[in-house]
């Protein structure tokens, strides 16, 4: 009897520490994340949203001193990602992910990129950035409750990179490459579709078992170059031998099985040995 008084006691002690873990109440500075596309490069930040909840913000005495450095937000370190590579002010920064950590002062603030390794903060402080950009603050009438980084005034090429609170609010110029990328994919375009591109619609048709008189043109689109390559080679063999072709199947078979060796692919070697043994029966 005490045995089982003691075990429903241990059990009623677990179930209630597991509730208790699983409780959740509203984070003070909840994360927040603002996606967005400035000509064809995304942005995404990631950071934490302190309130000021009648506190003095910036400042000798405020909850962010001047002179120090900032996380930019609360909780961990602002993670920013470019997908494409930018330009702040005049410093050039490569596509990639970063942390963020301001250095404000009573009229300038100093942004510092890092190259993200974790949300520890503290750790990039004695680290050097891979740039470090400085401006000028703006003094705002309308108190802001929450920090907020925003990004606003979008063109095709620039946007504003944003930072408000209380009435402090601080800009910093981003802007993206559009036209060469842009002209790079309308070249593309007016060139016509790749040998990969003729390959893959090749692929889909086949494996679906639709219309393969079509998929073999594409495929032999593809195989017709200078340069095909041994799967694609192979894959027509495979489409000439469900087309009931099988002499023209083992000839491309065989041509796909010398791009094999050349390329030193055992996997397609082998199947391109069972296949012509098969197609010859």
């Amino acid at each position: 009897m005490y045995k089982n008084l003691y075990t429903t006691y241990i059990l009623a002690i677990l179930f209630s520490a597991s509730s208790f873990a699983q409780l959740k109440t509203p984070a003070a500075s909840p994360s927040a994340k603002v996606i967005q596309t400035v000509g064809l490069t995304d942005i995404e930040i990631h950071y934490s949203r302190p309130g000021t909840r009648d506190r003095t913000i910036f400042g000798p005495d405020g909850v962010v001193r001047y002179g120090n450095f900032w996380r930019t937000g609360a909780n961990a370190a602002t993670k920013i990602i470019f997908s494409d590579d930018v330009t702040i002010f005049d410093k050039e920064l490569k596509a990639g992910t970063y942390a963020l950590l301001t250095k404000p002062e009573a009229s300038i603030w100093t942004f510092n990129f890092y190259s993200y390794e974790s949300g520890n903060w503290t750790s990039y402080v004695k680290k050097e950035p891979v740039i470090s950009v400085r401006t000028h603050k703006t003094t705002v009438s309308d108190s802001i409750e929450t920090f907020t980084i925003s990004l606003d005034n979008i063109t095709m090429e620039t946007a504003d990179l944003v930072f408000s609170w209380e009435n402090t609010k601080v800009t910093l110029p981003v802007k993206v490459e559009v036209h060469k990328k842009t002209m790079a994919g309308i070249e593309k375009m007016l060139a016509g579709p790749s040998s990969f591109d003729y390959f893959r619609a090749a692929l889909y048709l086949h494996e679906r078992g639709q219309d393969l008189n079509t998929a073999l043109q594409y495929i032999q689109k593809a195989t017709k170059g200078e340069n095909p390559r041994f799967f694609q080679v192979h894959r027509e063999a495979l489409i000439l031998a469900d087309l009931g072709r099988k002499a023209e199947a083992i000839a491309v078979a065989k041509k796909s099985l010398e791009l094999s060796k050349k390329a030193g692919n055992d996997d397609f070697i082998r199947l391109n040995e069972k296949s012509i043994k098969e197609w010859s029966k």
